[in-house]
């Protein structure tokens, strides 16, 4: 296979070392990071650190500081190696391999050859495969640093084996080599090296430790491998020594002509390099290609020279040096040709082959033109422009080119240009306080003099006088002082002068730069990259992080300084920029940007970021000690989660409350020791439990330990638990990973491993360290037979249905039965499958392993008379919840957790809010012993999805005050607030209701947000839609005193009734004690447009116009829709509503109440699963004509046939439209519906602001986007003007991304099972590609992801959508009608973005060609045959083909 050098260098690199550090290019794609980032997925214990080329790579590594071999990987740019030489000292002595790519310019690197780095060349990519090998062993044997500079060529190469390859350079910190304690021919992390008599290593035999490398490497590549290469006779008289490529073929072109081909550079072997030459030398030239040296001879040249003056053999009679340039393959007779005339000649100076294309294609692969700053970077540069506007001033800005300097990026000089302007600043200070101490002069110059004085460190002012001002002196000189002025009024504006660093930067807080800027007192300020992930902050030590800068800084005392993260908090960046223009001296900006390579997706920086400020790894906070004289706070930590447990440890721990007030030295450990007693707690009262149980019951004892996502799982394990209770067992139930399996499983008697299935074929959360405690732990034959198990597994065998993907089926209850057997345990019944797909679903298999259990413990033959405790199910919760109080108040009181308990948690969702927790941290929450990141989500009630201004402003100032500074608009037109903590829920609430709207009803068993079409420019029916849905809102709300009293702490009537027992005495006149079933929702639509899509609702309304007057005559009236699914489960099924018959605007409540009471009554509330309107409709009643016959029954009258209506697209009209009344809406794209700042798009501090100014409403729409509406005629240039200011007027995006739509799924819903919100832009930037490159750019396609089947994003309807089923798995399904009338179809199962992209493209190009006129997506796939219709929501699983093959398109 061919490859290319730069690729045998990256494979060798990454296996052989613990840490690869990687510089990308400014310019130009990485040569190394494709095959480093493949290597990456097998072998993540390698340390891979990309870098951009702007870094000073030689800190990093000498930061890094490892015993263990590092790999260096660069091209030969002349920056990146000038930044080596400074520590070079250091490096030279350390178990490191730099690689370059040097294109065959060698003037940068030939620099080096007497640093005391071991300098090898390699011309072809065998010999950088065979070099590189050669690299890795002398470095990590000798402990000496190897520079290995190859040329970028390709061909065929047999490499080594990765064993071998591991083998051979006996790396000792590569856990893959083989040794003690994974170390390579040693222990405790040296490799061995002995010491002569004179107490010198072995590493200082250079020359012996070369040449034994040499010898090894032969053998393992079964060739020679030399350091000097002779082609051509030993007899010849003509003898080139070359360092560069194309020796071989060079000796061959002349006759007589030979040729030395040199590899080996430093240690200079002059006794091997002179046996290379033949004895019958009489010419020799020395041809290299240092073409930018200074000397009159390159390196080489001296270098040969010096081999003959220290021998006893004498120089040929021509010794000659010239350059090699690039020699073509069809030149090489030619270039021959002229080596000989130069030989001839026998002068220096001459050139064979082009040295013009040498440099030129050096310079194209290792010009540096334009440093690029890595892009999420990008971020904050966008924020400083943002803020800053013409003030900015960054010193170093990589986009800067006018100063060409080697150092022009470095702190110390970027920190010199900055004292020179700040000099020159002082001179014009001066220089116009002379000029107002001066006579003569206009009132109004000097006027203008003093006020610049004045206000010249003003922000605001400044930029008006400064260029009133220089208007002024424009016309009047007269005096030196004026022309001094003159001369500086570059000067005269007020800068915020800004230093940008690099991750090289922190390393170290004495460093130059940085410190004489702490130092200095001058007002610059310094905002510093940290991009190590948290996930990789062990390979660097804790000392050596960036917050030690920040330390060391505050110890200053007056500096300000700010620790920042973009992906965790936008507002906490701009507050920090802006304290830190205003504040009277040095400022230091941390700013931390985790990536592992310059191209990671933005969703990884984000857990990446999510992790570390969680944790306390990377504390946000604020130090600004000039707010002491304001008599604010000094210190002000940021992060809401760190803040709420330092909070909480310091009311437990008083004693150190004064520590808090003092300098901020934070214990960033402060979690994780804290975790530590948990655990410990936990353990001690588990096992005295234990003992305790043991000590009541004579039976057998038995642990079941169980592992679960969704909650079956425990369920049946709480199940199994009673029943052997109840059978005299001594039983104990404990989650997989609350029990310390590796400790303790071995002094078990019986346990019963339970579990359920995850992701693909994965191991529940709650299971996850014990499986890779089992798997990668514990020995085989650490269990012994006295450990007997069982295990039952839980899953469904049809949820992956491909032949390739059914071993996923069961796997982690397969794999714990396994592994079981290995560690030595006793198997006392066969292992238990549960199938969804069985006619009892896990019953099946459950009723068969169960016996077995009781057999193999020896109590089947008890009777057990007692009945078993009926399951708790959401029914009993109602009931017992005292009409939705439950235990909420003292829930929210209990400070011991960020949680409330489970059945409170159910009764919290009628108010409005759902308990979470951040998915992101879960794990390593976990691993340091916490509790998950638990917050709450809070949804209001806005019917109709309309607010006004004053309303918005109040709404935001709740996600500023308690949530996570974003809103979500939903699918159902309201907001959502995301991770609002506990302590802060009551709050928020009040907050809420603060802007006359509640959260009532907004989740729960209850009718939910009603909807109705927000376009107020369709029609004149808009008015009366949006007044019915308010009315239908009121009609259909629970009364919810609990609502009341709890969160807005008012007294209600029933709060002043207390029963016997302490109970309240409430009612509910619609809903009664036991509400709805399920939820239940309903939707208003405006034809043409179905924006709502009203079919997917329990009641869909469909608005129908008076022809004569345009207002409305009543609604079609459409039952039974929803779009919850369980996957796998074909019981469950999406469906879309039945028009049932019409009604007037009289008769619309009763009929919505009637068909609500309906359900009420007779919806299933045995099995959550077929509780919805549309299970009650088809298995209850037997269809709509039988559901219709009882709502007529029930109202006394017949429903009216259904009026005539026509729906085109259920998307949004984007941007400026006009209604019959004269007034102006505009409606904004919203990606997913979330209103957010972020760098560069600052829309919701645009929002905030126009709801200063806005005199209208805001509307949202059920495709989560904004209207804003009723604008006057005379407001609307203005208005225009604004969003044009806040970049909020981007609707020109093409109709794929327009129509696509996402619910939040990860990080905070505790059902998504894959990505959605965070993920479907870039799946959407992807897919548009394809769309573009056919030529559809203004087609509107849905295009719709759920991260699972509930689908809030409505996907079942779109044309393509996407429902996830594991992380970076989706069920891909096509055919949706584009008005929202017909469901789709699955397509393909299990897909990936990769496999997305394949079946789309075919599809979407056919789609172009052959598409009629006015065809929408949907219906195209349809007629091609692509996917079969779904004709209704019992029929969605009928005529499914997820192997079927996409016709081709028809050829022109």
């Amino acid at each position: 296979m061919t490859v290319s050098a730069a690729q045998v260098v990256a494979r060798i690199a990454h296996l052989s070392s613990s840490t690869v550090v990687s510089v990308k290019p400014a310019s130009q794609p990485s040569l190394f990071n494709d095959t480093l980032n493949k290597l990456s997925a097998s072998h993540p214990e390698v340390n891979v650190e990309h870098i951009a080329q702007n870094v000073d790579a030689g800190s990093i590594v000498a930061q890094i500081g490892s015993k263990d071999l590092i790999s260096l990987l660069t091209i030969a740019d002349q920056q990146t190696l000038t930044r080596l030489v400074p520590h070079l000292a250091t490096l030279i002595r350390a178990p490191l391999v730099i690689s370059v790519a040097s294109f065959g310019e060698h003037s940068d690197i030939m620099a080096l050859r007497q640093s005391g780095l071991i300098l090898v060349h390699s011309s072809t990519v065998e010999q950088a495969h065979d070099h590189a090998l050669l690299a890795a062993r002398i470095a990590a044997q000798s402990k000496r640093a190897v520079l290995h500079f190859f040329e970028e060529a390709s061909g065929e190469v047999e490499e080594v084996t990765d064993f071998d390859l591991v083998n051979f350079v006996g790396n000792s910190g590569s856990a893959r080599a083989n040794g003690v304690n994974g170390h390579a021919n040693g222990v405790n992390g040296h490799v061995n090296v002995t010491e002569d008599e004179d107490g010198k290593t072995a590493g200082d035999d250079i020359e012996g430790a070369v040449d034994s490398a040499y010898s090894q490497v032969s053998e393992l590549v079964g060739h020679a491998v030399e350091p000097f290469k002779l082609f051509g006779s030993q007899d010849a008289t003509n003898v080139a020594v070359v360092l560069g490529s194309g020796a071989e073929a060079l000796a061959a072109s002349q006759a007589g002509l030979a040729v030395v081909d040199i590899r080996l550079v430093r240690p200079a072997v002059a006794d091997r390099l002179l046996s290379s030459i033949p004895a019958a030398a009489q010419k020799i030239a020395v041809l290299e290609q240092s073409v930018r040296r200074t000397t009159r001879f390159g390196p080489l040249f001296v270098d040969v020279a010096g081999a003959f003056q220290g021998s006893d053999r004498s120089l040929p009679k021509v010794f000659v040096s010239g350059t090699l340039g690039s020699v073509e393959a069809g030149d090489v007779e030619t270039a021959g040709q002229e080596l000989i005339s130069a030989l001839d000649a026998g002068k220096h100076g001459f050139v064979i082959g082009s040295e013009r294309k040498l440099v030129a294609k050096a310079d194209a692969n290792t010009s540096a033109g334009p440093v690029s700053v890595p892009k999420h970077e990008q971020a904050y540069n966008l924020m400083l422009e943002q803020v800053f506007n013409e003030r900015l001033s960054v010193i170093n800005s990589p986009s800067d080119e006018t100063d060409s300097h080697p150092a022009a990026l470095s702190p110390e000089y970027a920190f010199g240009q900055v004292l020179a302007q700040l000099e020159k600043r002082d001179e014009l200070t001066d220089a116009v306080n002379e000029a107002i101490r001066e006579t003569g002069h206009s009132s109004e110059l000097h006027e203008t003099l003093a006020q610049w004085v004045s206000s010249k460190e003003d922000a605001k002012k400044n930029v008006s006088l400064s260029n009133k001002l220089a208007s002024l002196l424009e016309s009047d000189v007269s005096s030196d002082a004026l022309k001094k002025i003159k001369s500086l009024s570059t000067h005269l504006a007020f800068k915020s002068r800004w230093i940008v660093g690099s991750d090289a930067w922190a390393y170290d807080a004495g460093m130059g730069g940085v410190h004489h800027v702490i130092a200095s007192g001058r007002n610059v300020n310094m905002l510093i990259f940290d991009s190590v992930p948290y996930s990789k902050r062990d390979a660097i030590a804790a000392h050596k992080r960036k917050k030690d800068i920040a330390l060391y800084a505050m110890n200053y005392g007056s500096v300000y300084v700010a620790s920042t993260a973009v992906y965790a908090d936008y507002t906490q960046v701009l507050h920090a920029l802006m304290e830190a223009d205003r504040f009277e001296g040095p400022s230091i900006v941390l700013a931390y940007v985790p990536y592992k390579n310059v191209d990671a997706p933005a969703l990884d920086v984000l857990r990446e970021t999510k992790l570390a400020v969680d944790s306390g790894y990377w504390p946000l906070f604020r130090w600004d000690p000039s707010a002491e004289a304001r008599g604010t706070e000094v210190f002000r930590l940021d992060g809401v989660r760190i803040r709420e447990q330092l909070k909480q440890f310091l009311d437990r721990h008083n004693l150190f409350t004064s520590l808090a007030n003092a300098k901020p030295t934070l214990s960033y450990d402060l979690a994780a020791s804290q975790g530590t007693g948990l655990r410990d707690a936990q353990r001690r009262k588990a096992k005295e439990a234990y003992e305790k149980m043991l000590g009541s019951l004579d039976g057998p004892p038995l642990l079941v330990l169980y592992a679960s996502d969704g909650g079956n799982a425990e369920k049946v394990a709480k199940k199994l638990t009673a029943r052997a209770k109840a059978r005299g067992v001594a039983a104990r139930l404990l989650a997989m990973d609350d029990y310390p399996v590796t400790e303790e499983l071995k002094d078990e008697k019986n346990v019963v491993f339970l579990t359920s299935t995850a992701g693909q074929g994965e191991p529940p959360q709650n299971a996850r360290e014990t499986y890779k405690a089992m798997h990668n732990k514990m020995a085989p034959g650490s269990l012994t037979e006295e450990t007997n198990f069982t295990v039952f597994a839980m899953g469904d065998s049809h949820y992956w249905p491909r032949a390739e993907d059914a071993h996923y089926y069961n796997k982690p209850g397969k794999d714990f039965d396994k592994r079981l057997e290995i560690l030595g345990a006793k198997r006392i019944a066969p292992i238990g499958l549960g199938d969804d797909q069985d006619a009892d679903g896990y019953q099946t298999g459950y009723k068969i392993w169960e016996p077995l259990l009781w057999k193999a413990l020896g109590v089947d033959t008890i009777e057990v008379k007692e009945a078993e405790p009926e399951p708790i199910t959401n029914e009993h919760m109602k009931i017992a919840s005292n009409y939705l109080r439950g235990t909420i108040k003292e829930g929210l009181a209990d400070t011991s957790t960020g949680a409330i308990a489970e059945t409170d948690g159910q009764l919290t969702k009628f108010h409005g809010t759902y308990q979470q927790y951040d998915r992101d941290t879960f794990e390593e929450r976990k691993a340091a012993g916490l509790e998950p990141a638990y917050s709450f989500m809070i949804r209001a009630r806005i019917p109709g999805g309309v607010c006004t201004p004053q309303q918005w402003l109040q709404l935001d100032d709740v996600s500023e005050k308690y949530a996570n500074k974003t809103i979500k608009i939903t699918t159902r037109q309201t907001i959502q607030y995301h991770c609002v903590l506990k302590s802060n829920l009551k709050a928020a609430m009040q907050g809420i209701n603060k802007s006359l709207l509640d959260t009532i009803a907004a989740c729960g068993d209850v009718n939910r947000n009603v909807m109705c079409s927000p376009n107020p420019a369709l029609s004149e029916l808009h008015n009366d839609v949006f007044e019915f849905s308010k009315s239908i809102s009121e009609h259909l709300l629970p009364r919810m005193n609990a609502y009341h009293e709890i969160w807005l702490d008012k007294e209600t009537d029933s709060s002043k009734q207390l029963l016997v027992g302490g109970a309240l005495q409430d009612y509910e006149p619609l809903y009664g004690p036991y509400y709805l079933p399920r939820k239940f929702k309903i939707a208003i639509a405006v034809p043409p447009r179905n924006d709502v899509d009203c079919f997917a609702h329990d009641i869909g309304l469909i608005a129908i116009a008076d022809p004569e007057t345009k207002r409305l005559l009543g609604f079609n009236l459409s039952v039974g829709g929803g779009m919850g699914v369980t996957h796998s489960m074909k019981a469950t099924y999406p469906r879309l509503g039945d028009v049932i018959g019409f009604v007037t605007p009289e008769q619309t409540l009763d009929a919505c109440r009637t068909v609500m009471l309906i359900q009420r009554d007779t919806g299933n509330r045995a099995n959550r699963k077929q509780a919805r309107l549309k299970y009650t409709i088809d298995k209850v009643w037997g269809g709509a004509d039988n559901f219709r016959a009882e709502v007529e029954r029930r109202l006394g009258y017949k429903l009216a046939e259904p009026k005539e209506y026509h729906f085109e697209t259920n998307t949004d009209q984007y941007g400026w439209t006009k209604d019959h009344l004269g007034n102006w809406h505009c409606t904004l794209w919203l990606e997913n519906g979330r209103v957010k700042d972020e760098p560069g798009n600052p829309f919701r501090t645009g929002l905030r602001e126009l709801a200063k100014i806005h005199k209208g409403n805001f509307r949202f729409t059920p495709n989560q986007h904004i209207i804003v509406s009723d604008i006057k005629p005379e407001d609307k240039d203005k208005i225009d003007a604004h969003l044009k200011e806040y970049k909020m007027n981007n609707w020109e995006h093409s109709g794929l991304k327009l129509s696509a739509s996402a619910c939040v799924a990860f990080p905070t819903c505790g059902l998504a099972m894959a990505e959605s919100e965070r993920y479907l832009p870039l799946l959407v930037e992807k897919v548009e590609k394809i769309f573009l490159a056919n030529g559809l750019a203004k087609d509107e396609v849905t295009m719709r992801m759920a991260g699972c089947p509930n689908s809030c994003s409505r996907a079942w309807i779109a044309e393509i959508a996407f429902v996830g089923k594991a992380p970076g798995s989706y069920l891909m399904l096509l055919g949706g009608a584009h008005n929202g009338t017909r469901l789709n179809k699955i397509f393909r199962d299990n897909v990936g973005e990769e496999e997305i992209l394949a079946v789309l493209e075919p599809i979407i190009k056919k789609y172009a060609q052959e598409r009629i006129t006015g065809e929408t997506f949907g219906d195209f796939v349809i007629r091609a045959g692509i996917i079969a219709p779904t004709t209704s929501g019992a029929a969605f699983y009928d005529n499914v083909n997820t192997e079927s093959t996409i016709p081709a398109p028809v050829q022109a």
